[in-house]
């Protein structure tokens, strides 16, 4: 494809490499998984790599504690890995009710479900790795143990962390998470150095047991006397039953490209289906009231209709197939008008999330995402080992009707989401775009304004984005064109202009070029990212 660039804000060019790439969200990660690639690791091991520093250079975002899914291209085929937990065994609607709730809790020991994250690096060794786990994990072990200069985004969220946290967790099972995380009484501040000796001792252990001491080891009891300890639901023999599941990836057909995602219980399958509605209209401009109009409505459509139906596929009441139907695109589509809709009203969250993309020289690519969830999740530290726990459980609905209603051993609506894309049958590359339902959101605007609008991976994630929040209201960047967003008004969108670009996601793209194998790789400039290469 020959690509433009997009002349909006920073002119930063794509990067280009022939041996290996590697992009994320902090340049040390990046740097992690370029390290591990020169060792003679493929992408696989790249990504565990990245994935596991960056549970210590951007613990904002992520942590051992939560959850990952991937998307391994891998010696010309697909693959898929949904490493999501379930729900404790012992938890239900009428035991959280009995503690006073009425809706699930953000922070604790109830939202609290079995962390993937572990598994997941242990299932891609095991499977696809070239090197020991232990050496995959080694430069994060470093990290950890020596300590790392905190970056500039990377600084602003872990002070905002601190100060909702000082306010809203009082509980002594809180305490811990002060301990690791604001040791000093207080965020480190940008450039000061922070290390986690207890976080090295728990990567060094999962390294060692391929992930099994998680589960069913000194890490797993120690996790089951802790919530023993403060009445939480989650028990050793939660995480011993736990296995990451490989499934077969899902996908649409866009303008001759296949767009790739996990299927249910994550939200992928929006992003295919707002793609799979709006390949029905011809887009001539990118800067188009029409065109971003019609972007909007689509993903109403399919955001709304991705809330009332995705949740563990085990009880999903509609058919994936159905929902990625040209029967349904099409009824969808004949929705939109000239003016905004009203669909059913949502409520959207929060985010925090990593998402990574790797390649190397033999063409496999690994497209990677990892997350507590509302930045640093429950806001539970497990003593002694550095474990920040997610929150996923959060979601889950305390109406015994709802499709995504809370049961015992069931998985969540799942906000995270990796993409890849394909075309006839080579590989084009990994691309994410995380940040919680802005991710499908996310997912859409990167791949039209690559496919459509021809930018290159870096100006496609460069150009400003906007989101829909719920009902007519849609946010915009602060450099978001104005015409167009008065355009959008008087069509009956409720635009806001956002101050700060914190809501729009972070995204990577690797676009290999399948006839000469070059990579060239497209990376955030919503935060503290780079891109490693070679």
């Amino acid at each position: 494809m020959d690509f433009l660039h997009y002349p909006y804000r920073s002119q930063r060019m794509a990067t280009f490499a022939k041996k290996g790439m590697v992009a994320t969200s902090q340049s040390l990660a990046a740097q992690a998984g370029l390290d591990i690639l020169k060792k003679g690791g493929n992408a696989v091991d790249a990504a565990i790599a990245t994935a596991a520093a960056l549970t210590v250079v951007e613990p904002t975002s992520n942590g051992i504690g939560g959850d990952a899914f991937a998307i391994v291209w891998m010696k010309d085929k697909i693959y898929g890995l949904n490493s999501s937990g379930p729900s404790p065994k012992t938890i239900s609607i009428e035991s959280v009710k009995n503690r006073g709730y009425e809706h699930m809790p953000t922070h604790g020991m109830i939202p609290v479900t079995v962390p993937g994250v572990p598994a997941a690096w242990g299932a891609l060794a095991e499977r696809f790795g070239r090197l020991p786990l232990i050496e995959s994990l080694q430069p994060a072990i470093t990290y950890a143990r020596e300590g790392y200069p905190v970056s500039p985004t990377l600084g602003k969220y872990w002070n905002l962390a601190y100060k909702k946290f000082k306010q809203l967790l009082k509980g002594d099972e809180f305490r811990y998470w002060f301990d690791t995380f604001a040791p000093n009484g207080r965020a480190p501040k940008i450039g000061e150095l922070w290390n986690s000796a207890d976080h090295a001792k728990t990567l060094q252990s999962i390294g060692e047991s391929n992930g099994k001491s998680f589960y069913k080891g000194e890490l797993a009891e120690k996790i089951d006397a802790f919530f023993k300890k403060h009445e939480g639901f989650l028990t050793k023999d939660d995480l011993s039953a736990f296995k990451p599941e490989w499934v077969e990836p899902i996908r649409t057909n866009y303008r001759g490209y296949d767009i790739w995602e996990i299927p249910p219980n994550g939200q992928g399958i929006v992003a295919l289906m707002a793609l799979s509605i709006v390949k029905g209209f011809d887009f001539y401009a990118k800067d188009d009231i029409e065109t971003v109009h019609k972007q909007i409505e689509a993903l109403k459509l399919a955001m709304t209709d991705g809330k009332a139906y995705i949740t563990d596929p085990h009880h999903m009441e509609i058919a994936i197939a159905e929902l990625l139907s040209e029967k349904y695109a099409t009824m969808q589509r004949k929705k939109i008008k000239d003016t905004a809709l009203m669909p059913q009203p949502t409520n959207l969250g929060k985010s925090g999330t990593v998402y990574l993309a790797t390649a190397d020289e033999e063409g496999n690519m690994v497209s990677y995402i990892q997350s507590n969830y509302m930045g640093f999740g429950s806001g539970i530290v497990v003593p002694e080992t550095g474990i920040a726990m997610q929150n996923r459980g959060a979601d889950f609905s305390l109406d015994p009707n709802h499709p995504n209603a809370l049961q015992p051993g069931k998985r969540t609506y799942h906000t995270i989401i990796p993409g890849f894309i394909t075309k006839g049958e080579a590989a084009i590359g990994p691309f994410g775009v995380m940040g919680g339902y802005m991710q499908p959101q996310g997912h859409m605007q990167v791949v039209m304004n690559m496919i459509d609008f021809h930018l290159n991976p870096q100006a496609a994630l460069d150009a400003p984005r906007w989101q829909w929040i719920e009902g007519k209201r849609v946010i915009v960047e602060p450099d978001f064109p104005n015409d167009i967003a008065q355009g959008l008004a008087r069509k009956g969108h409720e635009i806001q202009i956002s101050l700060d670009h914190g809501a729009f996601g972070r995204g990577q793209i690797i676009w290999r070029d399948p006839e000469t194998g070059v990579l060239m790789g497209g990376t955030e400039k919503r935060t503290d990212s780079a891109i490693a290469s070679w």
